[in-house]
């Protein structure tokens, strides 16, 4: 569990306009509802009935079935119109855990669990629609809110921008928020660059040959191979990388053999790769290749590499960074407020959304361990103070009305 936040007791909401701190209920009451009803990747189609439900109750224009399972609301303002468009991009999806949490809105879906904030992601984003909707008068231009599925994998953004979500009318910037359980109730992480990094992915089968473990001259012990990979890939980020740089190469899996005295023919390892700098993309491919064919090569053993590029790095434009960090500044009054060495190797297909347009991609706190609500990202008994919803709807309004008039 994370420990070390300011006391959850000096969150001071009295920024957050009354018309939005009176739709905490309504956003705890959403939130609770998705979170019961928890969906994988490119299946949330509960979900997004839910969300469907609320944009047409609310008179939202809005698109359906975009990359299978997303949404797009459009709300344009009553000011004379400047012609400006701000997306604003929540995730929908749920990952493959089984809740551990005793509370009344547990997942009643078995082995899947918002254990990610997607479920407040999408709260907020409903509440901003909702708010929006009520106080067209107060902004001019258009705000597209993007409800995308498949964030955990296999990645909804791309195919959703392939889709023309950015499109019809163009999207001149966009932001988007993760509720962040490395960060107190009411502390906001943004900055310029690089926020979150590149994911790449990899499969190595190692081929030796197998034999007695009494006998090991008669074979090719595919296990001292994958080993020496192992060790030799760590030389990548050592002693190839840029010590200014930030990278990592790990291996998280590792298999093989079934028997004290048998010499595995086969080994079989996973691992990924994470880094902020975009000039590394195809290095480590060509990096982590070049070393496993030079060990197998070494040991007669041979080996199939499958190399996957799932997300690059979530860049922020310093000058849209700049406006949420302004806006959140006004919005947030704890000891820690803005936070803006708050990067981290964790990854978010928002990158994509980020490379097609100026944006940025922020933390919103949302830990409080009085509540005992500070388990990590990903835990079986991950949740979140629910305070943090109505303080990411205001800094959302803040960012359409600054943007947009």
């Amino acid at each position: 569990m994370v420990s070390t936040f300011p006391n959850p007791a000096s969150v001071d909401l009295s920024h957050v306009r009354l018309s939005i701190r009176s739709l905490l209920p309504q956003l705890v009451e959403w939130r609770r509802r998705l979170h019961q009803k928890p969906e994988l990747g490119f299946k949330e189609k509960l979900t997004a009935e839910f969300i469907a439900q609320k944009l047409q109750e609310w008179g939202i224009e809005h698109q359906t079935g975009i990359a299978q399972t997303g949404i797009v609301a459009i709300i344009k303002g009553n000011k004379l119109s400047n012609g400006k468009v701000l997306a604003i991009r929540a995730d929908m999806d749920a990952l493959p855990i089984q809740e551990l949490n005793q509370v009344a809105y547990c997942s009643q879906h078995d082995g899947v669990m918002h254990a990610c904030g997607h479920d407040g992601h999408t709260a907020i984003a409903l509440g901003t629609a909702y708010y929006l909707q009520q106080h067209r008068d107060d902004f001019a231009g258009t705000v597209k809110i993007i409800f995308q599925p498949a964030e955990e994998g296999p990645g909804g953004a791309k195919p959703m921008i392939e889709a023309g979500v950015l499109k019809n009318p163009d999207v001149d910037a966009i932001i988007g928020l993760h509720l962040w359980n490395n960060l107190g109730l009411g502390t906001v992480g943004v900055r310029p660059g690089a926020l979150m990094a590149a994911v790449e992915l990899f499969n190595c089968t190692i081929f030796g040959k197998g034999g007695h473990g009494a006998i090991p001259h008669q074979t090719v012990d595919s296990i001292v191979v994958a080993a020496q990979i192992v060790n030799a890939l760590q030389t990548i980020v050592a002693r190839n990388v840029n010590p200014i740089d930030s990278a990592v190469v790990t291996v998280g899996a590792l298999h093989a053999g079934t028997a004290h005295n048998v010499i595995a023919d086969t080994a079989n390892m996973k691992g990924t790769v994470r880094y902020f700098n975009p000039a590394f993309a195809g290095y480590f491919h060509q990096r982590i290749e070049q070393i496993i064919a030079g060990v197998c090569q070494s040991h007669g053993a041979s080996y199939d590499l499958e190399y996957v590029s799932l997300y690059p790095p979530v860049i922020n434009d310093a000058g849209i960074a700049e406006l949420v960090r302004s806006l959140a500044q006004e919005v947030v009054e704890t000891p820690m407020g803005i936070v803006p060495e708050c990067q981290t190797m964790g990854g978010e297909d928002m990158s994509f959304f980020l490379q097609e347009v100026p944006g940025c991609y922020f933390f919103l706190g949302s830990a409080n361990p009085a509540k005992d609500l500070a388990y990590p990202h990903h835990h079986p008994r991950f949740d979140f103070d629910e305070t943090a919803l109505p303080m990411g709807v205001e800094i959302f309004i803040r960012c359409v009305e600054k943007f947009l008039n």
